[in-house]
This record gives C-alpha cells, structure tokens and sequence, in this order.
C-alpha cells in the first residue's frame, strides 16, 4: 500500500520525541499527501532550519505512532493535537480543543 510521504520533524524520524502536532495542507506534489507532523519538543528555532524536518512515507509515521492511520483520510484543513493518557491515544481538535472521533 503507498499512502503517500508526509513531511515529518526529525525529532519524531530520530525517535527523540513523540508526535504532537498533525495537520494536513495541500499537497506539494503528486507524491505529497499534506500531512505534516511536529513533535512535542519543537521550538519555532528549530522548525525555522529547513535541516531539521524529513520527508518520509505515511507508513513510516504509522510505524513510529500507530495512531495517526486513522487520521490518514481527513481532509485539507485539518489541525490536530496527539495526546498522550498512559497507553491510550487520542486526538483534540488543534482549534477547539474538541476531542475528535477517529
């Protein structure tokens, strides 16, 4: 299955820290599917450095935090917090702070 690449925080990639943001913009290119993802220990310091982000596939992401495959098909315009209660995972509206239904 190709789910498309996703432009991801290296501190997420490296595993030195866990998901936190998701959102998803308009694709790039044909390969991009939108979904961006930052982690819980990024700065705007470090977004600003272009080396400090990947492009990697969906499916790497879903490896990383299995929670994100059911975000995978919301639409453009999507803005989420991944939010972490022990085991559980769940996800709040980035805008509302409105828990949302996967």
């Amino acid at each position: 299955m190709n789910m498309g690449g996703c432009i991801v925080s290296k501190n997420i990639y490296d595993h030195i820290a866990r998901i936190k943001w998701c959102f998803r913009e308009q694709s790039v290119n044909s390969v991009d599917n939108g979904w961006r993802f930052l982690s819980e220990i990024d700065t705007d310091d470090f977004l600003s450095h272009v080396e400090n982000m990947c492009v990697c596939s969906f499916e790497t992401i879903v490896e990383i935090e299995p929670a994100v495959l059911g975000i995978y098909s919301l639409p453009v315009g999507t803005e989420l917090i991944l939010n972490y209660d022990g085991k559980k995972r769940f996800f709040t509206d980035g805008n509302t702070g409105q828990v949302v239904e996967i």
